[in-house]
């Protein structure tokens, strides 16, 4: 499923994203919020992305600017073991950070999701001292749930039904699925 939104187009992760998912996988911020996946060349990051695509529970779009074509994020949907619903996240490259495109982007999959009957409840994980995802995982529209212990990390649990995501049916973003 391809998406737009006003500024920015979502695609399926494919393998002539490796670049990009080499660089941003090693970003401070990815390696400290959600771990370090040894990626430290292109070969690497088009076997993650194989190893990704290849499993029917996890779900990513790489999200580049609309204008000029230039890949600056990840949203994934995924539907762990441990956790009883899928579960959304993001992960951008500094530079696009405080810009409005994660927000942008990930609730265009949300919405894209629900308006596909592809989604009822949505949760979402952070560690409990990355307050700009939990910043924006509240502006997204999901509640602290609980916190669990997953593998010696603690994670702060988020939910929220479609109807607390888009109360109305009314969606806050335009966005449409281009398949």
């Amino acid at each position: 499923m391809r998406i737009a939104t006003e500024r920015l187009t979502l695609s399926p992760l494919s393998e002539k994203d490796a670049a990009f998912v080499a660089e941003l996988l090693n970003t401070e911020g990815w390696v400290k919020n959600i771990g370090d996946r040894n990626i430290r060349s292109e070969k690497d990051a088009r076997e993650y992305i194989q190893k990704v695509n290849s499993n029917p529970h996890i779900t990513y779009w790489i999200v580049k600017l609309k204008k000029e074509g230039l890949p600056i994020g990840l949203v994934t949907i995924i539907k762990r073991d441990y956790l009883p619903s899928k579960d959304v996240g993001f992960a951008f490259l500094p530079q696009f950070f405080h810009k409005g495109y994660a927000f942008e982007a990930t609730k265009a999959v949300l919405l894209a999701l629900v308006n596909s009957n592809g989604l009822e409840i949505i949760l979402a994980i952070s560690l409990p001292d990355n307050k700009s995802s939990i910043k924006l995982i509240e502006k997204l529209g999901l509640k602290f749930e609980k916190t669990i212990n997953h593998e010696n990390s603690i994670l702060g649990v988020y939910k929220a039904s479609k109807e607390e995501l888009f109360p109305d049916n009314e969606a806050r973003i335009s966005c449409h699925t281009i398949t």
